[in-house]
């Protein structure tokens, strides 16, 4: 059976994860992650949970948006986050608890 992509060209799906990683390779990133996990939140609860400028987490949040690792949904004044599905709150929990142990 040979590879569906050439020598020179990693397998498309090692690539889609690498950009994945690449994605949530920031601490404040992974904080939103984190903070995330446990449900939606608004910027102010985020800003407030890990301690930084509400600039500094919108500008993370369009990162993560753009990845397609949350989703918003706007509700009044305000916009609420939340994660596109658990799988990466897995990844970003375990990484957590392993630097941990």
């Amino acid at each position: 059976m040979t590879p569906s992509h050439s020598a020179d060209e990693p397998d498309p799906t090692l690539r889609a994860a690498g950009e994945l990683l690449r994605a949530l390779a920031s601490p404040v990133r992974l904080g939103i992650v984190r903070e995330l996990s446990g449900g939606g939140k608004y910027v102010h609860e985020l800003v407030t949970a890990l301690g930084v400028s509400q600039p500094l987490v919108s500008q993370h949040l369009r990162v993560l948006r753009t990845s397609r690792i949350v989703t918003a949904r706007r509700e009044a004044r305000e916009t609420r986050y939340t994660l596109t599905d658990d799988h990466v709150a897995h990844i970003v929990l375990d990484a957590i608890r392993h630097v941990q142990e």
